[in-house]
């Protein structure tokens, strides 16, 4: 019985032996790394950070103050950017004599009535003119004036009385000059060249109407338009609307 307990006693302290030299080698095997290279690597990721932080924070002060410096002009100058302002508006509504790239149209009677001996008087129809500033719209036309009036977005052509007229101003007489500007030369450039070749002209021709294409120019001078412009459905707000104090 004795000698049992001393085999199992054995067996039980081998078992434990075994195991603690079981762990001790795979601590051997596995050692845990600690070298300066994780430190150093820690540093330089603190490092990075704190450089980033630095430049947000120097990147954030630049926009405070330009953010300063526009609200204390914006506040220094309300009259100056209202002027400039109403010189935008007027700009874009026709309100402004331009001088700009372009072309020049010139509608006049057709030679070839004249040698016909045809003396019936040629006219130019609402039509002709709304086909033809449809077309010089297509191609990237910015300011157009007919006979020295500006046209605008709310221009009205149409006929009174047998009379063309633009916004009550009459067509009359031949020949009659449309001046055509653009934002750039090569435009006006381009735009010669596919009124060249536009089916205007043999439209106006059946009309009894020569359209003539002049050569591109540098600088056209369009006119302002003239006439006051109507404001419909608008009415003034009161003080106390709209945020208004």
């Amino acid at each position: 019985m004795d000698k049992s307990k001393k085999n199992f006693s054995f067996i039980a302290i081998s078992i434990v032996v075994g195991f603690m030299v079981a762990i001790q080698f795979q601590t051997v095997k596995q050692p845990i790394k600690r070298d300066t290279r994780d430190i150093w690597e820690l540093r330089e990721a603190l490092l990075a950070e704190k450089e980033l932080q630095s430049d947000i924070i120097s990147e954030m002060r630049s926009i405070e103050e330009t953010l300063a410096a526009y609200e204390s002009k914006r506040k220094q100058s309300k009259g100056q950017a209202l002027t400039d302002t109403l010189e935008e508006l007027k700009l874009e509504a026709g309100l402004t004599e331009i001088k700009a790239p372009g072309i020049t149209l010139t509608i006049e009677p057709a030679f070839d009535n004249i040698q016909l001996g045809d003396d019936a008087a040629a006219e130019v129809s609402p039509e002709l003119l709304k086909r033809l500033l449809n077309e010089l719209n297509q191609y990237e036309a910015k300011y157009v004036a007919i006979d020295g009036w500006r046209i605008i977005n709310t221009t009205v052509i149409r006929d009174i009385n047998n009379e063309t007229k633009i916004d009550g101003h009459s067509l009359t007489d031949l020949p009659i000059k449309v001046v055509v500007g653009v934002d750039q030369y090569t435009t006006a450039e381009k735009l010669y060249n596919r009124m060249k070749v536009s089916k205007a002209i043999e439209e106006f021709f059946i009309d009894n109407l020569k359209l003539t294409v002049s050569e591109p120019s540098g600088q056209l001078t369009i006119p302002a338009y003239d006439n006051p412009i109507r404001v419909r459905y608008l009415e003034s707000m009161k003080a106390d609307e709209g945020g208004g104090s």
